[in-house]
């Protein structure tokens, strides 16, 4: 593992008020992974238009446990909106499975979505349609600009707070209150 991956895999991004792409304004993002050749994450605080339900129908699996069908699904990024992305606790390995640290993995094959339909998937779960993608030196280019603020990611705010306190709750975790920061972009 580089020193570059080391420092923000496993990390949260907090957009700062100054960042308004429409992906990405008010987010949180979990940094997945992390390399020379740039990063990839999910964002973990924006609902789609889906629930868990739908998803798993449309992959021809019946849910057992109706709590778990209505469980929303995340719109994890503008990058493959049409996939998967499975967020969880870690312990069991599934056919495509990457360790993000402290216990937490990200899993996009359909092994998962057929164990959770039959009630045997991990305990901890956020499930994302698309993710988030940054170009090698990008997101150090942005931090720089400060569109963001990192703070270590956790299991509370991943998998039990609710969406729309995440972003506050992110910021709260290093001793921010997000909706004090001042926007000066653009100001002279």
């Amino acid at each position: 593992m580089s020193a570059i991956s080391a420092k923000f895999s496993n990390q949260l991004l907090i957009a700062l008020p100054a960042l308004n792409d429409p992906h990405f304004a008010r987010s949180v993002a979990l940094i997945c992974q992390h390399d020379e050749e740039g990063a990839m994450g999910v964002v973990v605080n924006r609902a789609s238009e889906y629930t868990l339900g739908d998803v798993l129908a449309q992959m021809n699996l019946e849910v057992r446990d109706p709590a778990l069908g209505n469980q929303i699904v995340l719109n994890g990024g503008p990058v493959h909106p049409e996939r998967g992305f499975v967020l969880h606790d870690g312990g069991r390995q599934w056919d495509s499975t990457l360790a993000i640290g402290d216990g937490l993995a990200l899993t996009t094959s359909r092994d998962i979505l057929e164990a959770m339909a039959e009630g045997a998937g991990p305990e901890h779960v956020v499930v994302a349609l698309g993710c988030a993608g940054w170009g090698a030196g990008q997101l150090e280019y942005e931090l720089g600009e400060n569109s963001w603020l990192t703070a270590p990611a956790d299991y509370e705010l991943l998998f039990a707070l609710p969406l729309e306190q995440r972003w506050q709750a992110a910021g709260g975790r290093i001793g921010v209150d997000i909706t004090r920061v001042t926007d000066y972009s653009g100001h002279a």
